[in-house]
C-alpha cells in the first residue's frame, strides 16, 4: 500500500467542520421533532418519503434506499408506525415478493401537522445562515460528492430507530 496522502490544514479543517455541522444538525432535528411530535427525524423521513411518493406508496426495497436504512432497520421502523395507523405494509398485487409500504391518511394528516415545525426546524439552524449564493454552492459540493456514492451496493448505516 502506498503511503497515504494526508489532508492539508484547510482539508483538515473543511472536512472537521463538516462533521461537527452535519452531527449537531442532526441532533438538533432529533431533539426538535421528539419535542413537537414524538418521533426522531428518521421517522419522519420516512413518513416525508411515502408522502411525497405517488399514491403515497413505495416499496420498501426503494423506501431503504431513499433514507439510506438497512432494509430490516426500515422494517422494525416501519412496524412501530403501522402500529400508530400511520403505514400499512401489503405484498404488491402483481409481484408478491415486492412489499409495499403506504402511508394511510392518518399518517398523511400527521405528516401534514408535523411538517411545518420541521421546515421552520430546518431554516431557522441551517437555510438562515445562508446566502443563496451559498446554497447553491452548498447544493452544487453535494451533488458533486453525493452522487458518485448514490448507487455504491454497500449496505447504508442505519438511521431509523
Amino acid at each position: 500500500m502506498d503511503a497515504p496522502q494526508w489532508l492539508d490544514d484547510e482539508q483538515q479543517a473543511a472536512w472537521r467542520a463538516y462533521l461537527f455541522a452535519n452531527q449537531a444538525l442532526q441532533s438538533s432535528l432529533d431533539r426538535q421533532l421528539s419535542q413537537v411530535a414524538g418521533m426522531p427525524h428518521s421517522v419522519y423521513l420516512v413518513l416525508a418519503m411515502l408522502s411525497e411518493a405517488p399514491e403515497r406508496t413505495l416499496s420498501m426495497g426503494v423506501l431503504a434506499e431513499m433514507v439510506r436504512s438497512s432494509p430490516s432497520r426500515l422494517s422494525h421502523a416501519v412496524a412501530k408506525l403501522e402500529s400508530q395507523g400511520w403505514v400499512t405494509r401489503a405484498r404488491r398485487p402483481d409481484n408478491a415478493r415486492v412489499v409495499v409500504a403506504t402511508l394511510t391518511d392518518a399518517g398523511f394528516a400527521r405528516v401534514e401537522e408535523v411538517a411545518p415545525h420541521h421546515v421552520a426546524q430546518v431554516r431557522e439552524v441551517f437555510f438562515d445562515r445562508l446566502t443563496r449564493e451559498q446554497v447553491t454552492q452548498l447544493r452544487e459540493i453535494f451533488e458533486a460528492v453525493g452522487g458518485p456514492l448514490a448507487h455504491e451496493t454497500s449496505v447504508p448505516p442505519p438511521v431509523c430507530d
